[in-house]
């Protein structure tokens, strides 16, 4: 079109550095497919409202279809003076079909469409997320197998604490990325709320069918309030919460593995396809990847920060101000989206270091809680339970020997409760056995999660 879409009433052309400055076209292109696809819904609804006929209607949806597959070979000229992608497509819609093409518009604005557009946006997304999240839960079970009879110490502020199953750190990641898919299943529903023919504000007088759009677009209801429609962007706040939190989780395992990585550490040797070297020292293998996606998690977070800020202030129905709510959700996607399709083949190709680990495994006195819920199980109260094993571990402290080494007799002068039954609750691997409950890190706990977790994977649990 030669002239804005907008510009009748208009007597000035717009300054070139305007249309620069106010330009989305630069960012908003990657929504071509669904602008595409809600303007046939659109079309179709049109039709059956009787505003379009059929023939119209064809014509209008098979040109799209032709415009889609230019755009997706790269052949659109992006023009500043045509603003975003609505006009872009309109503009070569009415440019091949005339009138016909000029009818599309009917009972909508771009307030409505490009809110239709983020909803389809985000919806295929979310789904390309919940399968890249149950890739990587995939990659953390398959390690599982590798790493069956691994025991490693867990650590509450990076002390030692206690021992638990190897596989057992693997399946609290799962947890954490089930939680994630969770949160996007839910935000699903947000999402899935049709806003197309609120208009730009306040509805429309012509007889369209909202029910029919959300049918043809698979959104489960309509927007009940043609007010809120437009400035409504709390589904998009949600989502980048979400893959924010999905990037802290990220941010935590590679922070651990990182740990884990270091001489000091010695547990895990990553892939050399997933390192970096330096430009100095010729031994390093540094977790570069690992260490990127620890601090690309800061851009996530500030994403939720810039939609949050944006949103504060502004007043019912649309204002220019959402133009930028785009950009930070296009930012935390494709941030997120990048993390996660690396992270799997870490997971798979990265490999423990065993005998590194059980050379040091029965340091920190893993096994002092599991002696202490002995006592408790002699009917000592916990409190006196627990100072008994805390000069113990002091004792063994001063003279640089493990609680095992103690003798019966050592044991049973700090506890007369003390039985020759209590060897089988010290030692790493003894503890491992003795943790029984739910969710804990023992051997028989463990390997019943593992089950129940690809049981869950391959949809049969």
């Amino acid at each position: 079109m030669s002239a804005k879409a907008w510009g009748g009433a208009f007597d000035e052309k717009t300054d070139p550095r305007v249309e620069k400055f106010t330009e989305s076209i630069s960012f908003d292109s990657r929504l071509a497919a669904v602008d595409i696809r809600g303007s046939q819904a659109h079309a179709r609804m049109l039709t059956q409202s009787g505003l379009l006929t059929a023939d119209e209607c064809r014509q209008i949806v098979e040109t799209l279809d032709l415009i889609g597959q230019e755009i997706s070979r790269g052949e659109m000229v992006w023009k500043t003076e045509l603003e975003d992608i609505h006009m872009h497509i309109e503009s070569a819609l009415i440019a091949r079909i005339g009138d016909v093409g000029r009818k599309l518009h009917t009972a909508r604005s771009r307030n409505d469409q490009v809110s239709t557009d983020l909803k389809l946006y985000v919806r295929d997304s979310l789904a390309v997320l919940d399968g890249l999240l149950a890739e990587l839960q995939q990659a953390f079970v398959d390690r599982c197998e590798i790493d069956v009879d691994v025991v490693l110490p867990g650590f509450t502020h990076l002390q030692r604490a206690q021992p638990v199953m190897a596989n057992h750190y693997w399946l609290a990641y799962c947890e954490k990325f089930q939680r994630d898919r969770e949160r996007l299943a839910d935000c699903r529903k947000r999402v899935n709320v049709l806003p197309l023919g609120a208009a730009a504000l306040a509805g429309t007088s012509l007889p369209i069918d909202r029910q029919e759009t959300a049918r043809l677009l698979g959104f489960d209801a309509v927007a009940a309030n043609s007010l809120d429609v437009s400035s409504d962007r709390d589904f998009l706040a949600e989502a980048i919460f979400d893959l924010s939190l999905i990037s802290v989780h990220l941010s935590g395992w590679a922070e651990e593995w990182i740990l884990w990585c270091t001489t000091e550490f010695g547990f895990l040797k990553l892939p050399d396809a997933y390192t970096t070297g330096s430009s100095i020292m010729p031994q390093k293998r540094n977790p570069d990847v690992l260490e990127l996606i620890r601090g690309k998690s800061a851009r996530v977070i500030a994403d939720v920060q810039q939609i949050l800020t944006l949103l504060k202030g502004l007043p019912l129905a649309y204002n220019r101000d959402l133009q930028e709510d785009k950009l930070a959700f296009f930012d935390a996607l494709d941030t997120v989206q990048a993390c996660l399709e690396l992270a799997p083949s870490i997971v798979r190709r990265a490999r423990l270091q065993v005998e590194t680990i059980n050379a040091r495994l029965e340091e920190g006195f893993l096994d002092a809680t599991t002696l202490m819920e002995y006592l408790i199980s002699k009917g000592v109260p916990m409190r006196s339970g627990h100072e008994v094993v805390g000069k113990l571990v002091r004792t063994c402290e001063s003279r640089r020997i493990k609680l095992a080494d103690l003798t019966l007799t050592e044991l049973q002068q700090a506890c007369d409760k003390i039985e020759a039954d209590v060897a089988d609750s010290l030692g790493v691997r003894n503890v491992v056995l003795r943790l029984s409950s739910f969710g804990s890190g023992g051997r028989d706990a463990v390997a019943e999660r593992v089950a129940a977790w690809r049981q869950r994977l391959t949809g049969n649990g």
